[in-house]
């Protein structure tokens, strides 16, 4: 079994991206990573080649500034270069990453074991993991139907899929027909670090790609959250990630005047139905699972 891992990258100094942990909490099980590198005005690539491993394998690509998004489809150009890391990825499985996700070394034995346990079972297309997204500081977690607790991130490499947005894969039956991919769990998490970045680095981000999403740029506020959607973690960190991790304690504070959103008002009365009837509300995350 050969299994290849990607992801894509722009100027992850610049922006924050603890790209070096991400990677690097995956080589253990890979045989290869590929990185679609656009073009930087900062060190990424010679932080890339400061790893130091020869599995590392780096495809230099250009962004189409000109594509805009369109209602109800966003994100292409995210989209296009995820495929083109994809793409040439030449193992049995495609471990994608993003620059700020991270996994836990604990992890690996049981995410390889469900690679290989998988790999001559035609039904499961594709591996799903569990997730904590952290939110303003390694010890709060943001957990509430608006955060993704699923998702895909290991695919089947021998299947004709792509990434056909920014945020998920398709499997095409045919050429004009998509579908979510069938997927099993892994039992493993993603721990994911984007909101821990300092709020200047977050937005200077939000400025820069949201272009490619939308054609505003909100203004990043960590606190203005529901304080009812963040919980403390009180699990370990990865080991890659504990240097980039500030120092802070505490759970993170959010506005005790914030005002609720109706988006929020109604999470909130999800939030209570799962704790008192043990039920999952979503999201579900983009993939039908196989038993």
């Amino acid at each position: 079994m050969k299994v290849s891992a990607f992801n894509f990258l722009r100027n992850g100094v610049k922006y924050g991206y603890p790209f070096e942990a991400s990677i690097r909490s995956v080589l253990p099980i890979v045989d290869e990573f590929v990185v679609a590198l656009g073009p930087c005005e900062d060190d990424t690539e010679a932080r890339l080649r400061a790893i130091g491993d020869p599995r590392l394998r780096i495809i230099h690509t250009t962004w189409n500034e000109g594509i805009r998004p369109a209602p109800g489809y966003k994100g292409f150009v995210y989209a296009q270069q995820k495929s083109i890391a994809l793409f040439n990825c030449t193992g049995d499985w495609a471990f994608y990453l993003e620059g700020d996700e991270v996994v836990h070394e604990q992890d690996l034995e049981r995410i390889r074991g469900s690679m290989e346990r998988h790999l001559d079972n035609p039904k499961v297309e594709a591996l799903a993991f569990d997730y904590l997204h952290f939110y303003g500081n390694g010890n709060t977690l943001a957990w509430s139907p608006a955060w993704y607790r699923r998702e895909v991130r290991i695919l089947r490499n021998t299947i004709p899929a792509w990434a056909p947005e920014g945020l998920f894969f398709a499997v095409l039956d045919r050429p004009l027909r998509a579908r979510y991919p069938r997927a099993a769990l892994t039992g493993a998490t993603i721990h994911h670090y984007g909101w821990v970045r300092p709020e200047a680095r977050m937005q200077a981000l939000k400025g820069r790609i949201e272009k490619y999403w939308s054609d505003r740029t909100p203004a990043v506020d960590y606190s203005a959250i529901d304080p009812q959607a963040l919980r403390p973690f009180t699990g370990s960190h990865p080991a890659a990630i504990r240097d980039w991790l500030g120092t802070e304690s505490g759970l993170f504070a959010a506005d005790p005047n914030h005002r609720l959103t109706s988006r929020e008002r109604k999470h909130r009365i999800m939030m209570a139905i799962e704790r008192r009837l043990g039920l999952y509300l979503g999201p579900r995350g983009h993939f039908r699972l196989v038993s």
